[in-house]
């Protein structure tokens, strides 16, 4: 393919203070990082745009939507997220939504397409958790199937915490699939059953890692042929990762990148990708690691 859609908005930086372990610039440094890099011109810059209230209702409980809109958590569903509520991460928040399924959709029309954002999958229903305040996950998959776009999604997560809030949302559903290699000490520490969930120890290898990878992406071919794919890439199974507990180089995070885009484009499957988690002090170190994702679909498609 000629480009590679990249969807993002100048209003995904958040600001936490200095010692918050969520770094809110990593958004805008990795786009700077993106328009600079030598496979820039193989990128179509896009910008997200706001939401469709009512498609939020099918992610999420009303009554939780309004009191993220107007700046009304309770204290104890502030206290969960763990990030100021204010403004700013309020309108990222709605427009993260709506760039993730911008993204899907874009991903439908070329083959592949990445969010420089997205993968919130620790909000649930009715409440935010871990830094995620809605899931872009969940809020996609659904809206694609209710407005027949496709019939069936797989959302495969290698963050390397469970998607816990994605199961939760999708549990049920029709037509989706939910898919999480995560390391199992580590958070959230209550976890869901899903679709698949793959369980890892700590401090797993590229090696090892990537063999679990291929032995899983072999299981969901013969249990499931989604219409599109939604993965969440977070770079936080790095070894030098703050939140991680799993080892892997930057090389294993790329070949890991590699692995799935090849898969399902051998499989002429289109596949819609998020950032993810990933966490240091630095905004540029953390950038540079999720530039991965953005590489390999360029090397792949």
């Amino acid at each position: 393919m000629s480009q590679i859609p990249v969807v993002y908005n100048d209003f995904y930086d958040i600001c936490v203070p200095l010692t918050h372990r969520f770094n809110g610039t990593k958004f805008s440094k990795l786009v700077h990082y993106l328009q600079r890099s030598d496979f820039s011109n193989q990128l179509d810059f896009i910008h997200s745009s706001p939401v469709r209230y009512e498609d939020i209702k099918r992610a999420h409980a009303n009554d939780y939507v309004q009191r993220v809109a107007t700046g009304a958590l309770l204290r104890n569903e502030v206290r969960q997220i763990n990030l100021p509520i204010n403004t700013q991460l309020i309108k990222r928040s709605f427009l993260a939504l709506n760039g993730t399924y911008t993204t899907a959709l874009k991903a439908l029309e070329t083959g592949v397409a990445c969010h420089a954002a997205g993968g919130t999958h620790h909000a649930h229903y009715s409440h935010g958790s871990g830094f995620c305040v809605f899931n872009d996950l969940a809020f996609t998959a659904l809206n694609l199937i209710e407005h027949g776009m496709v019939e069936s999604v797989l959302i495969l997560d290698l963050d390397v915490h469970q998607g816990d809030g994605t199961i939760d949302i999708c549990h049920g559903k029709r037509g989706i699939y939910t898919c999480s290699l995560h390391c199992e000490q580590n958070f959230p520490f209550q976890k869901r059953q899903g679709t698949r969930d793959v369980p890892l120890d700590c401090h797993l290898e590229d090696n090892a890692y990537l063999d679990q990878l291929h032995r899983t992406l072999a299981d969901i071919s013969r249990d499931f042929t989604p219409q599109l794919v939604l993965y969440d890439a977070g770079v936080d199974v790095f070894l030098g990762d703050q939140l991680g507990n799993l080892d892997l180089t930057l090389e294993g995070v790329f070949k890991r990148d590699c692995i799935v885009l090849e898969h399902f484009k051998n499989c002429n499957i289109p596949i819609a990708t998020v950032i993810g988690g990933g966490y240091s002090p630095s905004d540029a170190d953390i950038a540079r690691r999720h530039l991965s994702i953005f590489h390999a679909a360029v090397d792949v498609f």
